[in-house]
């Protein structure tokens, strides 16, 4: 049995994460919660009532799922995301292990790869982090929340082996 990959992400990540939860969930949570309240109240759509048996009980026992909900998965998934994954990058393979219920591994081989790009949205600019994207014929395979400049080694490293493998050096 092959041992699991050493690599981890960057710890920043999930400082990074919980911010995109955060600003994610309330750009559903606060619309939600104000339409709820709205259509409670009567003052949208009063032609149609299916709000009709929703009691102030039952809002504030789903407003108070919802934050729970809103706030596990900003605030304690990101810590569970960042344990989880690891990778490794050897002269054959890309070897790339996360999730949190259910564990995917997957080994994309060098030979494969048909090109690779960093990337970084305005969160990760903001924590010093890019993104590692791998792309096969199949698809594309992400290394994310790496700090800048293991993620630009990282992805001069792929290419080199890739030409390498491939002859093209």
């Amino acid at each position: 049995m092959q041992t699991e990959p050493s690599q981890r992400i960057h710890k920043n990540a999930t400082k990074a994460w919980t911010v995109n939860a955060l600003i994610v969930g309330l750009v559903w949570f606060i619309p939600l919660v104000f339409f709820v309240v709205l259509s409670i109240g009567g003052t949208v759509n009063t032609e149609v009532k299916w709000y009709q048996g929703i009691d102030w009980f039952v809002f504030s026992l789903l407003l108070i799922g919802g934050l729970f909900m809103y706030l596990l998965i900003g605030l304690i998934y990101p810590k569970l995301r960042w344990q989880r994954w690891k990778y490794d990058v050897s002269e054959k393979e890309i070897d790339l292990l996360r999730g949190i219920i259910i564990k995917k591994r997957t080994l994309v081989p060098i030979n494969r790869v048909q090109h690779v790009d960093t990337r970084q949205g305005p969160v990760y600019r903001k924590f010093g982090l890019s993104s590692v994207t791998i792309s096969t014929a199949a698809t594309t395979h992400e290394i994310p929340a790496l700090d800048d400049e293991t993620a630009n080694e990282l992805r001069n490293t792929i290419s080199t082996l890739v030409r390498k493998v491939k002859g093209d050096v």
